[in-house]
């Protein structure tokens, strides 16, 4: 890039920054903002520095886009927080949630619900209002119903999963047979425990308890507990002698 063509640039796009602040947007560093043309911003967002707001975005009122956020051809409602190192793209942000360092692509979350830290959002992802999708869960193809929560450490990839439901640490649905993707279904109200394995094609009916540990591998009725694990046994003495061996 010649250095014409690069202040050229860089007037513009100061000019456009100059332009949202007139109309009511408030800049950390308003050097530091990158927006595209053919985007929109509602006054009283705060935009943090090192933002890239690329071309088909619109940001709502009062919502926050903080330090190093990338979003791209994407919708931000009004009073959503998008937080630092975040990476939006393709996606429908609801108005009161909050998205922290966390990678979003071709995906809807709605409102007042909260992704990350390190969250990984594929596309086809639709998570609904008052959702939790906590650090480190993956979350591809997949609807996640009002009220779900996915805290940690989990992946859910091709699956429905309604309302009010608690997935543990460490779940995963096994949707990948070698061959074919498959779909897995949970319905209101169930309870998934830690690490636990959901191999598609399941379905979990309402209200059922999956324990911790438990391989689900056939339909889960509503209502009932599933338990497969093995049974613990305890050896006395058996450090002591490993010690001394």
């Amino acid at each position: 890039m010649s250095r014409e063509l690069f202040d050229k640039e860089k007037e513009e796009r100061r000019a456009r920054n100059l332009a949202f602040a007139e109309r009511g947007v408030k800049f950390t560093d308003i050097e530091t903002a990158y927006i595209d043309a053919d985007t929109e911003i509602g006054p009283g967002s705060e935009i943090g520095p090192c933002v890239t707001i690329e071309a088909g975005s619109e940001i709502g009122s009062g919502c926050v886009i903080g330090q190093g956020c990338v979003i791209s051809a994407s919708r931000v409602h009004d009073g959503a927080r998008v937080e630092q190192n975040s990476r939006v793209i393709d996606s429908i942000v609801g108005a009161g949630a909050r998205i922290l360092l966390s990678v979003l692509t071709e995906c809807v979350v709605g409102e007042n619900s909260t992704v990350g830290p390190f969250a990984y959002l594929r596309p086809d992802s639709d998570v609904g209002r008052d959702v939790k999708i906590g650090d480190f869960v993956e979350i591809k193809n997949s609807r996640i119903g009002d009220g779900t929560k996915v805290s940690h450490l989990t992946y859910v990839g091709d699956s429905d999963l309604g309302e009010h439901i608690n997935l543990g640490c460490g779940v995963v649905f096994v949707n990948y047979d070698g061959v074919e993707k498959h779909r897995s279904v949970v319905e209101d109200g169930a309870f998934i425990g830690c690490n636990v394995n959901i191999v598609s094609p399941v379905n979990v009916g309402e209200n059922a308890y999956i324990a911790a540990g438990t391989t689900v591998t056939t339909d889960v009725p509503a209502g009932n507990l599933s338990v497969g694990r093995a049974r613990t046994k305890n050896i006395p003495g058996w450090v002591e002698r490993r010690k001394k061996g």
